[in-house]
């Protein structure tokens, strides 16, 4: 039996990868298939799929030509394989010609011709997502300008300007505007409700800077116009799309660390936020809503947002009930607490440390932009250290994420010249509906809930100087699942 294997990506399966299939095919009695894996493109920089990996799996074994589905995961694999497997022929598109010739050290290196004119990225090109950002550049963490760059890696999107576009506003436009199919809102998180509901009223999917809103009730009825509407709204905390972040919670939550017992995260950085003018305090962002989403996601992520009481302690800017320049906030749940500190005018190690029965995990600062982290055990023998690239914050990512869910939503189509590009069709299809590591509407009410909670503590609040107010509040914002 002569044994054949070749490898893909095979992102949107295509017709131009059916004819590669069944050339493969047709060189021996059995075809293994290797998928690369999201981390392993990731590493290779192609950040741009639009299917998951079970997706691309599941559309290649639904094309009927592989004998075996493997995945592929790091570099040096392919020997591995040949090895493993006892691979007779190694196969790949011509475009690759030359670059696996060491492979015939170990087996038979062919390259087939592609088929002409169709590739994915063509198809994506040919279905660019087109977003218009809505807002000003005053959030310190995620900027237009970094929005914008960043979207230059991700391919399939068109960001939408015209000559008002300067990189530092960005006016809003006409919602019912057939000239773009999302918006990307950066305004300021006062205005964040309006425009999001504006845009889903619309018909515009919403990607949104966190908080979505300042209160929980506002946020879930967001996110129900966005199920009524069939368009996605997404939270866009960049951390939540990074591959360590999302490593790291998985470890939480597997029991390597034993019983979770606290998490502990701090995020902090030091601004001139105490002369600033009254149109600059106006205009920016407070501690709470900068800062707070991301120290609030590990939380909420990792323990959820079902807490018995939270305690907020702020530090407000002298003559402005509204803006903190430092919080600190405790939570307290039936088995475990949490605890985070905040802020826009004072310093700390920015860390994130989660404390179980069996050791805990420790990541260093800035662990908003982690690309290492630690499982850490009484015999430091048993200590693990875990690294994952990290490209532009996490923001690329998020983008990704984004547009994968919009194109999920939508279903559309692959190509269908051929039958078996119809039965490549029908398995996106029937896997479209899978959610892509989105932010749980869970965690962005919760996130909003205690942004509210702020704001109704400082409201009661008589103190017009830069002194501490408290308060703590039974926890009303938590999720019924």
């Amino acid at each position: 039996m002569v044994k054949v294997i070749t490898y893909g990506t095979y992102d949107r399966l295509h017709y131009g990868h059916i004819r590669l299939l069944e050339r493969a095919k047709a060189l021996g009695d059995y075809l293994i298939v290797g998928v690369t894996s999201d981390d392993y493109d990731k590493v290779r920089g192609k950040i741009n799929n639009q299917q998951s990996l079970m997706e691309r799996i599941e559309a290649v074994k639904a094309a009927g030509l592989a004998d075996e589905v493997i995945v592929e995961e790091y570099d040096g694999q392919k020997i591995d394989d040949i090895k493993r497997y006892g691979v007779d022929i190694f196969t790949l598109g011509s475009d690759w010609e030359g670059k696996f010739d060491y492979l015939n050290d170990y087996c038979k290196v062919i390259y087939l011709p592609r088929t002409e004119g169709i590739s994915s990225s063509q198809i994506r090109d040919n279905n660019k997502l087109k977003i218009r950002i809505i807002g000003h550049d005053d959030n310190e963490l995620t900027s237009i300008a970094k929005f914008t760059r960043e979207s230059s890696f991700v391919d399939g999107i068109e960001i939408i300007d015209d000559d008002s576009y300067d990189a530092v506003h960005v006016c809003s436009h006409p919602i019912d505007d057939d000239s773009y199919d999302a918006v990307y809102v950066c305004s300021h998180p006062s205005e964040h409700y309006k425009d999001v509901k504006n845009a889903l009223e619309g018909g515009k999917h919403v990607l949104c800077e966190s908080p979505i809103a300042l209160k929980e009730s506002e946020c879930r009825e967001l996110f129900q116009l966005a199920r009524q509407k069939g368009l996605v709204l997404l939270d866009g905390i960049k951390t939540a799309y990074t591959t360590a972040f999302e490593r790291l919670v998985l470890l939480a939550k597997s029991g390597k660390i034993g019983e979770i017992l606290s998490v502990d995260a701090t995020c902090t950085s030091i601004k001139n936020v105490l002369n600033y003018s009254e149109e600059e305090i106006a205009r920016n962002w407070n501690t709470i809503t900068e800062w707070g989403p991301i120290a609030l996601l590990p939380i909420f992520r990792i323990l959820g947002t079902e807490y018995d009481e939270v305690r907020i302690a702020s530090k407000l800017l002298e003559g402005h009930n509204s803006f903190d320049v430092f919080s600190k906030i405790d939570f307290d749940y039936i088995s475990a607490v949490a605890s985070l500190k905040i802020a826009k005018s004072a310093k700390s190690e920015g860390e994130l440390i989660i404390t179980g029965t069996k050791g805990y995990i420790y990541v260093p600062a800035p662990w908003w932009k982690t690309e290492y982290f630690e499982l850490r055990y009484e015999d430091a023998g048993e200590n693990k250290r875990y690294f994952y690239q990290l490209e532009g914050e996490g923001i690329r990512y998020e983008i990704v994420a984004f547009v994968r869910a919009v194109r999920s939503r939508k279903h559309l189509d692959c190509a269908e010249e051929t039958a078996a590009a119809e039965r490549c069709g029908q398995a996106e299809d029937a896997a479209a509906a899978e959610r892509y590591g989105q932010v749980e509407e869970a965690v962005s009410a919760g996130i909003c809930g205690i942004i509210g909670d702020f704001y109704d503590m400082v409201g009661r609040s008589p103190l017009k100087n830069s002194a501490f107010v408290r308060d703590a509040f039974v926890g009303q914002h938590a999720s019924s699942n």
